[in-house]
């Protein structure tokens, strides 16, 4: 793999963030008084930027780790900014604008107490001071957890500006230098603060603000190298004791160096000298001319000195060094000195190297204790910017040279003792843009405009702005909301300049094309002037060297050593430290050789060239051709014979092959070693989450993959020259070049070793420059639900992610989720020392951090973490072109690829491709970590192959996605994996059979039960079928499938859902009758159907109900009637619907405890008649729910003889009659039915008798045809008539039941119904009469009676012969007429019960004397 370290030679530049996510900056105008009548005055400054690092950024567990604060000035107005590497701040962005006054260029120093962090801010005629919280404070806990978190900056709306203790006038007396930019500032250790000038009188003046949280008024101290003192008031000042001094030794420059309870102000003079000043004793205590350190310095004495700057740095081991950067036309020098202490409070300079430099413009420099970083802007407009090591520039340079050939020679020596190491600046984009016929030019200058890292945001808009002139927009934008604004505003001025009606094709694209380079060039030249450097920002603790520019920060990085040689100037490559490159001297010479080679190659590529490898790789064409294509490209136009240079450097390397391939290795990132998934459990809990955080930030996240993106990108340029080269030498094939034997071993070898790596790097590049899409939620949860079924949610590389309005590539997504994670626990899972004492350095962590995180997106390495993070938040568009690019050349992973490509055809709904790729992954399973992972499972049942625990999975997933077409293709499929094991067949049938069965295709549902292995789920799957069947109504597939073997299951199935299911809801029983029926299974049918129509009759209590019970009773009489009639008989169903249910809960009683079983039950035989009965029974119930809907809930389960009470309740006498009949019962309760209705009738009014004739008419009455009008009453006394004269049976029951329900209400009996009586029991009649205390009723009766017998209307009593000598024998009732005469007896008192006796008594004694006489006749006759 290439290797994760640096050797710092040269460093890359890394745009910030805010290229594409524009700072939202809160405004505040801070008002000055008596600023107002000097602002005539105020001078024009430039703008100017420069950072604050806090003191333990570079600590790891630090709150402030890796925190900072940068700004810019420009005119009255001062921007600040913090920033931070881990965690993304809010409210961190702050405007400040000065009224009347301009901000001093550097005029903003900030420092850090306990408690605050404090800014000092100096503007061309005031002085600030702004309080700020310091981060330890704002957090209860040095624990950070937070994604997020507020900036010092959150509260600063709550600052008094104009707060006298914070804020002060600069006098004008003596008032600063007119035209001085330089300042200090600083604070005591007792918390004043003060602010040196350069005064316009010479020397400097220290302003001084008292604490912030002390009583006091502002002083001013002026310092003159006279070390004469002057104490001033502000506004006051004799001028009897001010100096004449000239201007020579006005400041250019002033630093400043804290030590215990004093301040050293250093000043850089016109006069070219350094003083030194001490602010606590207020004298100068060392003057040096720099002069001296000057090779030729006789004009410079002559001229006041212009652009020195001073800078200071200050370690524990060297002490204080001193930078002074000297400016002359033409030319500039580096001093650097260390301030040595002698005695007697005396300082002098020891100097330890000087350094040349030929570019003019000096921007910024900063200095550490060991380098000099430089920031030049030259006539070309082109940032430079270099450091070097002063140390390892030597003490070669201590000499004083007076000669212009000692500055020759200086300048050779400064080659073999130390060089300026070059920064790679970050080139503009390209000025023009191919553009091919069969492209879009809009489309084109889009991409462009609005691919990551190309354009500032702050550019768009400002060329937005001049293509909307004349209309006020917000330049608020999103991303995505410019690059549709932008569209909007270059074709609407497209359109306004089209003037004709008719434009052609080719007029309307190249007015198109016009346009949009009209923006792009205005994009240029915003984008041109917004790059424009200010100053350098170096912290020493952690190393990390920024750029600030005029429209965003950049950040610099260590190249590795290949970008370094490749990228290395001509003239650097010649000093080149060959062992750097390798032990062997002969390899380094030689790749050194191999790197010219390549430089050459790569200028000789035009734009079209390098567009045409660019578009082979995207369209998956073979990269050897493109580069042979290429080559013969280049020896077509060779004008300035390029390739004989390259032939004449190739003679130079003696072994081409070996330096080839060190090149190759240093590329290549692929390793079979996969890092840690997570921090190492033995670090304490605080140690873990707060390394969660580091580098966790948008900020962070964008540098890295900047940094990832410029690597791969000049390592596509590495490759495709390699290409070319080898294609070149393939096509020399001279032996003296390649070596003898060696031309196979480079085509087969290099070459195609060589190919790959390029894809890789292209891929790389790709995935850094397309962007991610913002998912809408419910696609987030829907796709968080695929993946608990894929059980992967637990994957750190499956968190969706929350997109903010910026852009956000893919690779940057891949960083946050993912990819952070798993480096930073890599980085530290085994630290050389103790966490809390160890110190970040930035180049070697973003070198490491950028190393491990190409390992993670490189193609050919086993792991696939960043195709999960892509698959877990959704990119499915971005997933399924980077598949597409890698699928060709690429065999890792091919399995999880074609997994993953599965999952986006399932998203963009291509089903058929889907499946065809989970089944192509199913042959890599147990050969990629991936899929291993994907069908590991805890929880369930291990299945027994590999492969079959994959397919397991993909048809759970597609199980819920709801494409049941292809489980059952898929199912099918793995089939044939499962072989003979029949658990496995069960599972795959199953599912087969359920999806058959959700599609509504029956038959190949029914099919695959049958196939099912297993019979308990056979069982399941037939009950299934059975319930659904029936739910969709499809009864005709359900009764005709042939059920071989499983007949009597079907039926158990059928029979447990139809006595557990609502009979009105579902037809079970329906459905199992004419199962049988289709089976010819006759008796069973009538058993089903019978059954059914008792449970109907007990369970459903409605209308509807009665009308089903009787047509199931005539269902079951047919079923019994087609079977001979030996065979015509069923088995009584139980009664009470006790049926053995499997599952069903048990019976408890109200104690809770279970019911007894109950005992073996008598089996009952029903043969056809009971049926019949049954069935009539049933359509009388029909009846009586038809007259009367109340009696429906209690009609459905009522005997017969329950039957016959409703119906006489009803008055459906006829009804009850027949049914009497049929069951063989006695009438007696229709007759005392009817004859209480009669009373009832007989005393009620006229609304009984209205209701009394909706029973009567559901009666067959008489049809005798009167012409009297009659009542009800009548009606109902005739119905009972002929009811008595209809059914006679012996005893006379009916008329004895009749007459004593009457006479018990004490209703008088009707003549008819005495006449009646008195025909067939008068007897009887008699002792009714005297049962209930009718004396003289029966007292008539007897008397009628007696005559009767003897001869005088015997027919009325139904005596067909009456007393004679020759008709039988007559009797009469002696027993109950002794009970008459006995109560009548009873009171004597009583005159008319004695004359009723006395006249029985005489019809008895006139009877006696008639029976005597007719038995005389008798004897006698006999006696003859």
């Amino acid at each position: 793999m290439a290797a994760a370290g640096s050797l710092e030679r040269s460093f890359l530049e890394l745009s910030g963030a805010e290229r594409e996510r524009p700072r939202h900056f809160r405004e505040f105008t801070i008002g000055c008084v008596g600023t107002a009548t000097v602002a005539a005055g105020t001078a024009k400054y430039n703008e100017s930027a420069g950072g604050f690092y806090y003191m333990e950024s570079g600590k790891l567990l630090s709150v402030t780790r890796n925190r900072f604060i940068h700004w810019k000035t420009s005119g009255d107005t001062l921007e600040l900014v913090e920033e931070s590497l881990d965690i993304n701040l809010l409210n961190n962005a702050v405007r400040l604008k000065f009224q009347n006054c301009s901000v001093l260029p550097g005029g903003v120093y900030v420092s850090e107490t306990q408690n605050h962090v404090i800014i000092l801010i100096l503007t061309s005629h005031t002085v600030h001071r702004l309080l700020f919280p310091h981060p330890s404070r704002m957090y209860r806990s040095e624990l950070v957890v937070e994604s997020q978190m507020q900036s010092v900056f959150t509260d600063i709306g709550k600052v008094d500006f104009r707060d006298p203790c914070n804020y002060q006038l600069i006098p004008t007396v003596p008032g600063p230098a007119p035209n001085s930019a330089a300042s200090a500032a600083w604070l005591s250790s007792d918390g004043e603060a003060l602010f040196a000038l350069p005064s316009a009188s010479g020397g400097l003046f220290v302003l001084k603000l008292p604490p912030y949280d002390m009583p006091g008024v502002a002083s001013i101290v002026e310092l003159k190298q006279s070390s004469v003192m002057q104490r001033l008031l502000i506004g006051w000042m004799p001028t009897a004791i001010r100096g004449e001094q000239g201007a020579s030794d006005r400041a250019l420059s002033l630093a400043v160096h804290c030590v215990e309870h004093d301040a050293f102000i250093f000043a850089l003079c016109q006069d070219h000298k350094l003083r030194m000043w001490s602010y606590k004793d207020q004298m100068c205590l060392m003057v040096a001319d720099m002069l001296e350190y000057v090779p030729v310095n006789k004009d410079l004495r002559l001229t006041a000195g212009t652009g020195h700057k001073l800078r200071l740095a200050y370690s524990p081991s060297m002490g204080l060094c001193l930078g002074t950067y000297l400016h002359a036309p033409k030319r500039g020098q580096f001093c650097v000195f260390q301030l040595v202490s002698t005695e007697n409070n005396r300082y002098s300079l020891d100097h330890i190297s000087s350094l040349f430099t030929s570019q003019e413009t000096l921007v910024d420099f900063a200095l550490t204790c060991t380098d000099i970083w430089a920031l030049w802007h030259d006539a070309e407009n082109q940032t430079i910017v270099k450091y070097i090591n002063f140390e390892q520039y030597g003490h070669s340079q201590l000499c004083h040279p007076a000669s212009l050939e000692a500055v020759a020679c200086q300048q050779d020596n400064r080659n073999v003792a130390g060089q300026w190491n070059p920064v790679f600046i970050q080139p503009l984009p390209e000025e023009e843009l191919i553009i091919r016929d069969d492209q879009d030019p809009r489309e084109v200058y889009l991409r462009s405009l609005f691919t990551p890292g190309r354009f500032i945001n702050a550019a768009l808009c400002k060329a937005l702005q001049i293509f909307c002139r004349g209309t006020e927009k917000k330049m608020d934008f999103s991303w995505n909301e410019l690059k549709k604004e932008v569209t909007l505003a270059v074709e609407a001025e497209l359109h306004g300049s089209i003037t004709e009606y008719e434009l052609s094709r080719e007029e309307f694209r190249n007015l198109q094309q016009e346009f949009w380079c009209k923006f792009y060039a205005c994009c240029l030249q915003y984008q041109e002037a917004l790059s424009h450097p200010l100053a350098l920002h170096l912290n020493p603790h952690t190393n990390m060297v920024c750029l600030l520019k005029k429209g965003y920060l950049s950040f610099l990085m260590p190249s590795s050593l290949v970008d370094h040689l490749y990228l290395l100037p001509e003239e650097n490559l010649l000093t080149e430290d060959e062992s750097s490159i390798s032990e062997d001297v002969d390899v380094a010479r030689d790749v050194i050789c191999l790197i010219k080679c390549l430089r050459l190659i790569g200028e000789s590529v035009n734009l079209d060239m390098s567009v045409m490898m660019e578009m082979s790789c995207y369209n998956l064409q073979s990269p050897e051709k493109a580069a042979e294509q290429i080559l013969e490209d280049l020896i077509t136009i060779d004008v300035e014979n390029v390739l004989e240079d390259i032939y004449s450097k190739l003679q130079e390397i003696r072994n081409p092959i070996q330096a080839i391939g060190v090149l190759i290795r240093e590329m290549d990132y692929e390793t079979d070693v996969e890092m840690e998934k997570g921090f190492d459990p033995a670090q304490p809990l605080n140690v873990r989450m707060n390394l969660s955080q580091l580098y966790g930030s948008n900020t962070a996240s964008y540098i890295m993959c900047r940094a990832v993106f410029r690597i791969a990108s000049i390592r596509f340029l590495i490759c495709r020259d390699l290409l070319i080269l080898q294609q070149l030498l393939l096509r020399l094939g001279d032996s003296v070049v390649l070596g003898a034997g060696q031309l196979f071993q480079a085509q087969q070898d290099l070459l195609h070793r060589t190919a790959p790596l390029l894809l890789c790097y292209y891929l790389i590049k790709w995935n850094s420059q397309s962007l991610a899409t913002d998912v809408p939620v419910d696609t987030l949860e829907s796709n968080l639900q695929h993946l608990s079924v894929l059980e992967l949610t637990d994957s750190g590389t499956l968190v969706a992610n929350k997109f903010v309005s910026s852009p956000q590539t893919v690779v940057e997504l891949f960083f946050q989720e993912v990819a952070r994670k798993h480096i930073i626990s890599h980085l530290f899972s085994q630290p050389k020392a103790p966490l809390g004492q160890t110190g970040l350095n930035w180049p070697q962590m973003i070198a490491a951090i950028t190393s491990y995180l190409l390992q993670l997106l490189w193609p050919s390495n086993p792991g696939c973490l960043f195709l999960e993070c892509l698959m877990g938040n959704c990119q499915y568009i971005q997933l399924q072109d980077y598949i597409q690019l890698l699928h060709p050349w690429c065999q890792v992973n091919v399995g999880s690829c074609r997994f993953m490509l599965g999952r986006c055809y399932l998203v963009t709904g291509e089903g058929q491709k889907a499946l065809e790729c989970f089944c192509q992954a199913a042959s890599e399973v147990g050969k990629e970590e991936f899929l291993d992972r994907l069908i590991r499972s805890e929880d369930r049942e291990t299945v027994s192959t590999p492969k079959l625990q994959y397919y397991d999975k993909v048809l759970r997933l597609l199980d819920v996605i709801g494409l049941p077409e292809l489980v059952i293709q898929l199912a099918t499929s793995a089939i044939t994996e499962a072989g003979d094991d029949w658990k496995s067949q069960a599972t795959l049938r199953t599912c087969i059979f359920k999806h058959h069965l959700d599609l509504g295709h029956n038959s190949q549902a029914y099919e695959a039960l049958t196939q099912i292995p297993d019979a308990s789920r056979q069982l399941d799957c037939l009950r299934q079928l059975v319930v659904v069947l029936c739910e969709r109504s499809q009864l005709q597939d359900l009764v005709e499938f042939p059920y071989v073997n499983l007949h009597n299951e079907v039926v158990g199935i059928i029979e447990s859902r139809a006595r557990a299911v609502d009979l009105m809801t579902h037809n079970y029983y329906e459905l199992l009758y004419a199962f049988h029926i289709y089976r010819h299974n006759y008796r069973k049918a009538g058993t089903v159907m019978f059954e059914y129509g008792m449970r109907l009759g007990r369970e459903v209590r409605t209308l509807r109900g009665l009308e089903k019970q009787g047509n199931c009773y005539l269902a079951a009489i047919n079923c019994l009637r087609l079977i001979r009639p030996e065979y015509a008989w069923i088995v009584q169903p139980a009664s009470g619907a006790v049926y053995d249910r499997p599952g069903a809960s048990p019976k408890r009683n109200h104690d809770g405890e279970c019911t007894a079983a109950p005992a073996n039950r008598q089996i009952e035989i029903l043969e056809l008649e009971d049926l019949e009965r049954e069935c009539s029974l049933a359509r009388i119930r029909l009846t009586l729910a038809q007259h009367d809907p109340s009696a429906v809930t209690i009609a459905g389960s009522s005997s017969a003889e329950e039957m016959v009470t409703l119906l006489v309740q009803a008055g459906l006498f006829d009804t009850a009659i027949s049914l009497c009949q049929t069951f063989k019962l006695p009438l007696t309760p229709v007759f005392e039915g009817l004859a209480f209705k009669c009373i009832k009738l007989q005393f009620g009014g006229e609304a009984a008798q209205a209701e009394a004739w909706a029973w009567l008419a559901a009666n067959q009455l008489s049809s005798v045809i009167t012409t009297k009008e009659s009542s009800a009453t009548d009606e109902a006394w005739q119905l009972l008539s002929n009811y008595l004269e209809k059914y006679q049976v012996q005893n006379n029951l009916y008329h004895h039941c009749v007459i004593n329900k009457l006479l018990s209400h004490g209703v008088p009996l009707p003549n008819w119904l005495i006449n009646s009586y008195k025909k067939v029991d008068a007897a009887e009649l008699l002792r009714l009469y005297l049962n209930y205390d009718l004396l003289e009723e029966a007292v008539d009766l007897v008397s009628e009676y007696v005559d009767a017998v003897l001869g005088k209307g015997h027919q009325y009593f139904g005596i067909e012969f009456p007393l004679s000598a020759t008709a039988p024998m007559v009797w009469l009732p002696y027993s109950s007429i002794d009970q008459l005469l006995q109560a009548l007896g009873e009171n004597s008192a009583n005159s008319h019960n004695m004359a009723l006796s006395q006249k029985i008594l005489d019809k008895l004694e006139d009877y006696q004397q008639k029976v005597d006489r007719a038995t005389r006749d008798l004897l006698y006759r006999r006696n003859m």
